[in-house]
């Protein structure tokens, strides 16, 4: 058995702990190890299918399985359909995804020749594929003229919005504008599990100065997901002085989030003002119009030709989800080459599995959205149910019965008996309380809004 081999069968191993056995079986088998190369791993698969799969639904579990077994960081795993020994199409997944450490390129004669600067960035996202609309236009405009003049306009820039809205599209155009400008800035794109994940291991390793270095020499931060920090203290006194070093010397940073400073739990209060230093923008869910021209864009970019009637089916079923949208289109793509087919309606909705009736809400009970509020609001279950009228509390009992009442259609009565016994009365009161602070409150709009998409994850 060779190295290749072996790696491979010890992160399967990983994976099958991860994964139902039907779902390891249907996609890892005849998989392999095909290439290593300078922290880039190919992986071989069977056929076109199984490659948009894993790239889609796996690639985060097989990276981190990869990792762990090869004792490495920042790996950069690739898909191509390929027998072993013998390659039968390249992926198309960029090589330079993944975060690269800031080395100088050296010449023949020992002497520094240029400095690789892109980080992270996917060559893909850029302004110009970027839909803009109601949902999203003042974030996009802000994003854009923070590229246009990095550092000296809105810094930082914090957006936010729910999970799939655009906002990793958004962040990195800026990094790949800068750098089509002016090849010589130093672009680093990552969120924040990964710096996490590299403070941790440089702790670990005694190369804190080299985790200093990598991070406050550039001149661009793009740092996607930073909620995640929360609750952790030595990544947040790292953060902050990161922040600091790079906003004293006017780099531009870029932040996103599910939620806006304030609203995020157990971060510490001068990270929050920080964030509020400069631009805040909210990306929200796009309306049918936006979701119609993100498919035909998304279409056409992959030279795919789609009756307009089937676009509008799926853009009138997804509605609060681009990745969705397209994970959608790239089944339909995947299927009817698969099977030398030409898409059509009756076909697509068959692919979809009955999307017009959104199948996810058939797993959801009122138990999960009451665990899932709990969780985010970080209370226990027993508080939640409780009869305590503490506001940090209330508000929460209010939002779960907003939510059982628009997701589940529960009755009042329903309601009112799952919430802690409660009169049907205190369920309609909560419900009409949420409505209208809906309007006027931009903290329970949004925290309503990254609920909706967390009952059903």
């Amino acid at each position: 058995m060779d190295n290749y081999e072996k790696n491979w069968e010890n992160a399967l191993g990983e994976l099958e702990l991860l994964i139902s056995k039907a779902n390891f079986t249907t996609w890892f088998k005849n998989t392999f190890i095909a290439e290593e190369n300078d922290g880039n791993i190919v992986v071989g698969v069977p056929n076109a299918f199984t490659k948009v799969w894993l790239e889609k639904k796996y690639d985060d579990k097989i990276t981190s399985a990869l990792e762990s077994v090869l004792s490495k960081s920042n790996l950069q795993v690739i898909y191509r359909v390929e027998s072993k020994g013998k390659s039968t199409n390249v992926s198309t997944k960029p090589v330079d995804q993944g975060i690269k450490k800031i080395t100088p390129v050296y010449n023949s004669n020992g002497n520094s020749e240029k400095v690789i600067n892109k980080f992270g960035l996917n060559p893909s996202y850029k302004f110009n594929s970027f839909v803009v609309g109601p949902g999203n236009e003042l974030a996009q405009a802000a994003a854009h003229a923070s590229a246009q003049k990095p550092g000296a306009l809105y810094n930082p820039l914090f957006i936010y919005g729910g999970v799939g809205l655009g906002k990793t599209h958004l962040i990195q155009s800026v990094g790949n504008y800068i750098l089509a400008k002016n090849p010589e800035k130093k672009i680093l794109y990552i969120n924040s599990e990964k710096f996490t994940n590299d403070f941790i291991f440089a702790i670990k390793r005694g190369q804190t100065d080299q985790f200093k270095e990598k991070y406050r020499s550039v001149d661009v931060l793009l740092i996607d997901d930073i909620q995640f920090i929360a609750g952790k203290e030595q990544t947040q006194e790292e953060f902050f002085h990161t922040f600091n070093a790079l906003h004293q010397n006017n780099k531009q940073i870029i932040i996103s989030s599910d939620r806006p400073p304030k609203a995020i739990q157990e971060i510490e209060n001068r990270l929050i003002s920080r964030f509020e230093w400069g631009m805040i923008a909210d990306i929200s869910f796009p309306d049918l119009e936006t979701r119609v021209a993100i498919l035909q864009m998304k279409a056409a970019s992959k030279n795919y030709n789609l009756d307009q009637d089937i676009i509008h089916f799926v853009a009138a079923n997804i509605q609060e989800n681009i990745r969705e949208l397209e994970g959608a289109l790239n089944r339909i793509i995947a299927f009817h080459e698969l099977n030398n087919t030409r898409p059509t309606l009756d076909s697509v909705k068959s692919i979809l599995g009955g999307l017009s009736t959104n199948p996810k809400k058939a797993g959801l009970t009122s138990k999960k959205l009451l665990g899932v509020v709990a969780i985010f609001f970080d209370i226990h279950m027993d508080d939640l149910l409780g009869a305590s009228r503490k506001k940090e509390l209330v508000v929460p009992r209010q939002i779960s019965m907003y939510l059982m009442r628009e997701e589940l259609k529960a009755s009042y009565p329903n309601i009112g008996r799952d919430v802690g016994k409660r009169d049907h009365t205190t369920a309609m009161h909560a419900c009409i309380k949420i409505n209208k602070m809906l309007e006027i409150n931009d903290k329970i709009k949004n925290d309503v809004a990254v609920l909706r998409q967390k009952i059903y994850e």
